[in-house]
């Protein structure tokens, strides 16, 4: 079964909620599942993450909160999520600066739709509307090359790139059959199977110096997959080789900011972590311990 998008999760959650709600005495999970299309494993998943999701305080009285029973689940508190939304004068002003700025992306498919939510909410903001007013949207997203990709995925075309590649400093030329765009974080990707590397890969586009749309069809070969976003963007292959490292206190940062595989108290340096992360990119380990000025030390691999 194909992994789903966080698109199509986050739409799920958001009426899994009201779905729980107007069934008080409860739903067997198999039949929830089947009602949203998703397994039951899937549902379980959604439900774990719904529970830790609530009103800021993040405490156990601001949470959605659920009873399982046997093989049945209900609501027993949705933490507001069925009140109608009542947006601040920040809140609203956030919004309509961010629907306009959808709006000046060059090729955006859903214009029409967009305006009129936007011309619904500025009305309904009345006087936060005026403050956004004077804001001016500029869009720094290689709309060239936004604008050509897009153009590529509708027309089912392959692309050809000039790439550039910071963790090896280094620009290439490839050809990519293009899967779909995804906006993450402010930038915006392209997912894409490479024939040079045959595998798919994330391109963000602002670091495509050129790219053409070539007259050859796309065709992406069947083990081409789109990627679950779910775990985030960084997401080194099986066969990528460990790099274990131990970080002093000043480091321990990086078991947040980068995605660990283990990490373990050490005493040495005091107050130090041990972490593994798998990379099949040495040179970008090489820079990252490089950068943190002797707060780590590598235990492996041997030639790093």
């Amino acid at each position: 079964m194909t992994a789903p998008s966080t698109a199509e999760r986050m739409t799920r959650l958001l009426a899994l909620v009201p779905y729980l709600q107007a069934r008080p005495d409860g739903v067997r999970l198999a039949d929830a599942a089947g009602d949203f299309g998703v397994t039951e494993a899937q549902l379980r998943r959604d439900l774990d993450l719904l529970w830790v999701c609530g009103l800021p305080g993040h405490g156990p009285g601001d949470l959605i909160d659920l009873a399982f029973e046997g093989d049945r689940v209900r609501v027993t508190f949705t933490a507001g999520m069925v009140r109608p939304l009542k947006l601040s004068t920040d809140e609203a002003v956030a919004l309509i600066v961010a629907l306009r700025t959808l709006l000046e992306l060059p090729g955006l498919a859903e214009g029409e739709a967009v305006s009129r939510a936007l011309a619904k909410v500025s009305a309904a903001a009345g006087h936060p509307a005026e403050a956004a007013a004077p804001v001016v949207v500029s869009v720094d997203a290689r709309e060239q090359s936004l604008a050509v990709v897009r153009a590529g995925l509708e027309r089912h075309r392959a692309l050809h790139l000039h790439y550039y590649v910071p963790s090896r400093d280094e620009r290439t030329e490839r050809t990519v059959d293009p899967m779909r765009l995804l906006l993450v974080d402010g930038h915006w990707y392209l997912e894409a199977w490479c024939r040079n590397v045959e595998g798919t890969r994330l391109f963000r586009l602002d670091r495509i110096d050129e790219v053409a749309v070539l007259d050859e069809p796309a065709a992406p070969p069947p083990e081409a997959h789109e990627r679950d976003l779910d775990d985030g963007l960084y997401q080194p292959a099986a066969e990528a080789p460990l790099v274990r490292l131990r970080l002093a206190r000043t480091a321990r940062w990086i078991a947040d900011y980068y995605p660990v595989e283990e990490q373990s108290e050490v005493s040495d340096p005091p107050g130090g972590l041990a972490v593994t992360v798998r990379t099949s990119d040495l040179a970008w380990a090489r820079r990252l311990v490089a950068s943190l000025g002797g707060a780590a030390t590598v235990d492996e691999p041997a030639e790093l």
